[in-house]
């Protein structure tokens, strides 16, 4: 059973980068867009920028961690997509979190 709050095909993904907004901190940029569904859809992506296969999976934990453990409730409809920047390979968790925190208040949707 796949898990319906993941964002998954491509379609989705142009979708999001064609009519959405984006936001950029330190660490990561944040792509958000209305979905007019009754649950958020989330997705975490790491270019080859950001390293080789290791250091882009650990770049996708810490944000999916970051969402995680953060104080910042994501609103529902809404797909939202997490780009790791490569300044994130340095940094530990709670440095991301507060970086994913601000990008997130700063969108004004939540």
């Amino acid at each position: 059973m796949l898990k319906r709050n993941v964002l998954r095909y491509q379609r989705a993904f142009d979708r999001v980068y064609r009519k959405g907004k984006s936001i950029g901190d330190r660490f990561v940029v944040v792509f958000f867009v209305r979905n007019n569904l009754d649950y958020t859809r989330t997705g975490f992506l790491a270019s080859k920028k950001v390293g080789n296969s290791v250091r882009r999976n650990r770049a996708r934990r810490l944000m999916k961690e970051s969402l995680r453990l953060t104080s910042v409730e994501l609103p529902k409809g809404y797909d939202f997509i997490f780009i790791a920047r490569n300044t994130i390979i340095d940094a530990n968790c709670q440095q991301v979190q507060k970086s994913l925190e601000s990008a997130l208040k700063r969108t004004g949707v939540v």
